[in-house]
C-alpha cells in the first residue's frame, strides 16, 4: 500500500478524516441532492457500515453554525463548486444524535440510555443558560434534564431544546438522529417491545411531526420499521430504503470509486478478487456497490481478503432467525448457501413481532440489513405485484454464514458432529449412531425453541441444521441438495460427489417415530429404508451414471431426543 495513505478505519467524524488528510471518497454531492430535495423528515435506511454515520457528520459539519467557517473541511470536493452552497454552510444550528450505543436488556435501562444522549445534548447546549433567554421555569425545567428523567419528560426533550435553539439563533432548527432502530432490535431481541413502541411513538411524533422549531429533519437506521409501530403520527416522513433509487450512490462505494481507490493503493491487480468478495450490494437501479468498511479495511491490511464487514458487529439477530426458523426458512438457506437463488414477495416495512411467524418478514430484514441482494424484480400478476428474486450478497457474506452454522454445532458437539461426517464417509454405522445421538442431545433444543413451535417441528428443524452443516463441512466435496424430486417422490438428502471414482453417492431419509403406528426406533427406521426402495430415489442418481453399488442409502428414526441409524446392504 502507498505508505502516504492514512486509512482510519472506524472514524466517523468527518472533521477528524478531513484534518487528517486520510482516506476518503468524496459523497458530499449528498448534501446537494438531500437540500434541494426540499424533504420535510427523511429516513434513510442502509445496512451497517456503509457510511451513514459519516455522512450524517458530514451534514452537521456542513450545515451546523458549530463549523461556520470551516470552508477547509470542503474544499476540493464536489459540494465547494457552486457558490450557492458554500453561502449554506455553518448557516444552521444542527442537533445531532446516534443512538448506535443504545443498547439494554432490560426498558429501564434503555430508557436510562436514551434520556442520557438527551442529557448531553443539554450539556453540550448550556450557552443557552446565559442571559435571560429562558424564562425562570424554562430555566428549571432545562436543569432537571438528566439521565433519571423519566419517559415523559424525555420524549419531549428533543423538541424543547429546538425550541430554544431556535430563539436563540432566530432561525429553524436541523435535526439529524443517526441509527434509530438500534435500540428497538434490542427492545424485541429482549422481550420489551411493546413498551419501546410506546416510547418511541411519543418520541418521534414530539421530535419530527409537532414541531414547529423544525427545518429539516434526516433519520438513518438499517431497517424500515413498520409505520405502524411508531411512525404512526409522521406522516410527513419520506422513506428513502435499500430499494429505492434516490441517494443510490451516496452510501456505499461505486466500482469505479473502488477500482480508482485500489490504483491510487498500489492494489489494481487485484480488482477481480475485491469484486468477487466484496461486491454484490444493489441500492434501487444501482448495482456493483461496495461496503466501505470491506474496502478500507482491505487496503489498510495490505490487501488481505477477509471477511471484514461480517466481523465488525455481532449477527446475533439474524443467527437467532435461522437457527430457530421454520423449515421454509431453513430449505431456503439451503438453497441460498449452494449458490442458488430464492423468489419471494417482499413488504420493506420490517415488523418485528412478525419474524418468528413470516417468511416473508425474515427475508426483508437480510435484505435491510445487507445479507441478500436483489438479482431480479418483476411484477406479476392483474396487481402487478413485486416479486423479488434474491440471492447472497457475496462471497463475503457466504463465508460468514457458513462461520454461522459451523457455530450452532459449538464446542460441545463440534468434535461429534465432525467424526460423525468422518464415520459416514467410510459406512461405520455404530459409530453415526453414537455421534448421531449425542449432537441430537444437545442441538435439539436449538433449533426448537423459538416460539409457537411444536414439538413434532424440533426433528424438523434439527434435520434442515443439520443440512446446513452438512453443506459447510462437504463444500467442495459433495453436492448436497434437500426435499428434491426423484423417483416417484422427493428425498430428504442428497450428496452427490464431485470426485466419482473417490466417494459414493448418499440418500438420506428422516423419519419421525409415530407410536400409533410403530412398535419402536427399529420400525420406524426401517420405514424410512422402505420409502427410498419404494419411491426409487436413487432415479436421479442412476440417470447419472452412478452404479448401485456406488449409492449408499440411510434412514435416519427420531424419537425425542433418540436417534437411530441403519443403511441398506
Amino acid at each position: 500500500m502507498d505508505n502516504n495513505i492514512i486509512v482510519n478505519i472506524g472514524v466517523q467524524r468527518f472533521d477528524r478524516i478531513r484534518e487528517q488528510k486520510a482516506f476518503y471518497i468524496d459523497k458530499t454531492d449528498f448534501i446537494r441532492e438531500w437540500w434541494d430535495s426540499g424533504t420535510d423528515v427523511m429516513l434513510i435506511t442502509r445496512p451497517r457500515r456503509f457510511g451513514k454515520t459519516l455522512n450524517m457528520s458530514m451534514l452537521e459539519c456542513f450545515f451546523s453554525n458549530r463549523y461556520k467557517g470551516r470552508s477547509d473541511l470542503f474544499e476540493g470536493l464536489s459540494i465547494w463548486n457552486e457558490e450557492k452552497y458554500r453561502q449554506l454552510q455553518g448557516s444552521f444550528p444542527v442537533i445531532f444524535l446516534s443512538f448506535a450505543n443504545i443498547k439494554a436488556a432490560k426498558y429501564e435501562d434503555m430508557e436510562y440510555k436514551i434520556a442520557k444522549v438527551i442529557a448531553e445534548l443539554y450539556e453540550q447546549n448550556n450557552y443557552l443558560l446565559d442571559g435571560n433567554l429562558l424564562s425562570k421555569q424554562e430555566r428549571a425545567y432545562y436543569e432537571s434534564i438528566c439521565p433519571q428523567m423519566g419517559e415523559a419528560v424525555a420524549s419531549g426533550a428533543v423538541h424543547s431544546m429546538a425550541g430554544f435553539m431556535q430563539r436563540y439563533y432566530d432561525k429553524d432548527v436541523i435535526i439529524i438522529l443517526d441509527e434509530y432502530d438500534t435500540p428497538m432490535q434490542e427492545a424485541w431481541l429482549s422481550g420489551y417491545w411493546d413498551e419501546a413502541v410506546t416510547f418511541f411513538r411519543g418520541f418521534f411524533n414530539s421530535t419530527f411531526k409537532t414541531n414547529p422549531c423544525l427545518c429539516r429533519g434526516v433519520i438513518t437506521g438499517i431497517t424500515r420499521i413498520s409505520k405502524e409501530s411508531i411512525f404512526s403520527d409522521l406522516n410527513n416522513l419520506k422513506v428513502i430504503t435499500t430499494t429505492s433509487s434516490q441517494y443510490a450512490t451516496a452510501f456505499g462505494f461505486t466500482e469505479e470509486e473502488v477500482f480508482k481507490a485500489l490504483d491510487d493503493t498500489g492494489f489494481g491487480e487485484e480488482k477481480q478478487g475485491v469484486k468477487a468478495w466484496y461486491d454484490g450490494f444493489t441500492f434501487g437501479s444501482c448495482s456493483d456497490i461496495y461496503n466501505p468498511w470491506s474496502i478500507a479495511s482491505f487496503i489498510d491490511n495490505d490487501g488481505e481478503y477477509d471477511t471484514y464487514w461480517a466481523d465488525t458487529s455481532g449477527n446475533g439477530l439474524v443467527s437467532s432467525l435461522i437457527r430457530q426458523g421454520n423449515t421454509t426458512v431453513k430449505s431456503a438457506m439451503e438453497d441460498l448457501l449452494a449458490g442458488r437463488t430464492l423468489t419471494t414477495e417482499l413488504n420493506e416495512q420490517i415488523v418485528f413481532n412478525q419474524l418468528d411467524g413470516s417468511t416473508g418478514a425474515v427475508w426483508s430484514l437480510l435484505l435491510a440489513t445487507g445479507y441478500l441482494k436483489v438479482v431480479r424484480l418483476e411484477r406479476v400478476g392483474e396487481r402487478k405485484k413485486k416479486v423479488y428474486t434474491l440471492a447472497l450478497t457475496n462471497m463475503e457474506v457466504a463465508s460468514m454464514f457458513e462461520d454461522m452454522v459451523k457455530g450452532w454445532f459449538d464446542g460441545s458437539t463440534e468434535t461429534a458432529y465432525n467424526n460423525f461426517i468422518k464415520a459416514l464417509l467410510i459406512n461405520d454405522v455404530d459409530a453415526m449412531n453414537e455421534f448421531m445421538n449425542k449432537i441430537a442431545l444437545y442441538s435439539f433444543s436449538s433449533f426448537d425453541i423459538a416460539k409457537n413451535v411444536s414439538d413434532d417441528d424440533a426433528p424438523e428443524r434439527f434435520y434442515h441444521g443439520f443440512v446446513l452443516g452438512l453443506m459447510v463441512e462437504l463444500d467442495g466435496r459433495f453436492e448436497i441438495t434437500s426435499n428434491r424430486e426423484s423417483g416417484f417422490g422427493r428425498y430428504d438428502i442428497m450428496l452427490v460427489p464431485k470426485d466419482r471414482e473417490k466417494d459414493c453417492a448418499y440418500i438420506i431419509e428422516f423419519k419421525v417415530h409415530k407410536p400409533m403406528k410403530e412398535k419402536d426406533l427399529a420400525q420406524t427406521v426401517a420405514n424410512a429404508l422402505n420409502q427410498i426402495e419404494e419411491k426409487r430415489y436413487e432415479a436421479k442418481l442412476v440417470a447419472d451414471g452412478f452404479q448401485p453399488e456406488n449409492i449408499r442409502k440411510y434412514g435416519f428414526a427420531f424419537k425425542g431426543k433418540e436417534c437411530l441409524i441403519a443403511h441398506l446392504l
